[in-house]
């Protein structure tokens, strides 16, 4: 497995470990629809979380986060959409992005950005 994979898999570990311990509940890891996926897919009582997962081994380049823009986020609520209709999920939908940095001699740095974007109109999942 190539280095990126390698810290991508560990982040999507701390991430799932950090949503388990703020109560949330674990439905799919790297859930795929056709060529895409999704990271994370989780649930609170309320609502589906839709999770993008960010690792970086250094903000040196800025916060993982930043770089979850308009073409990865229409992937995820088209992903959303799909997850819905292939589970019949009633919950509302939320889309998080959980960004880790990871330090060599420390602990991992995790960032939870809840409610991390809302889809316009035309991009809306299934309710």
């Amino acid at each position: 497995m190539a280095e990126h994979n390698e810290i991508g898999a560990l982040g999507e570990q701390y991430a799932c470990r950090f949503l388990e311990e703020l109560g949330l509940e674990v439905l799919e890891r790297n859930w795929r629809f056709g060529k895409d996926e999704l990271d994370i897919i989780a649930r609170t009582a309320r609502e589906l979380v839709i999770a993008e997962v960010k690792t970086r081994s250094s903000d040196q380049h800025g916060q993982p986060e930043e770089a979850v823009k308009k073409g990865k986020r229409s992937t995820m609520i088209r992903g959303a959409n799909r997850y819905i209709q292939e589970t019949g999920c009633e919950l509302a939908v939320r889309f998080d992005i959980v960004s880790v940095i990871l330090h060599p001699t420390g602990k991992p740095y995790i960032h939870h950005v809840p409610d991390a974007f809302y889809p316009t109109v035309h991009e809306r999942p299934f309710k």
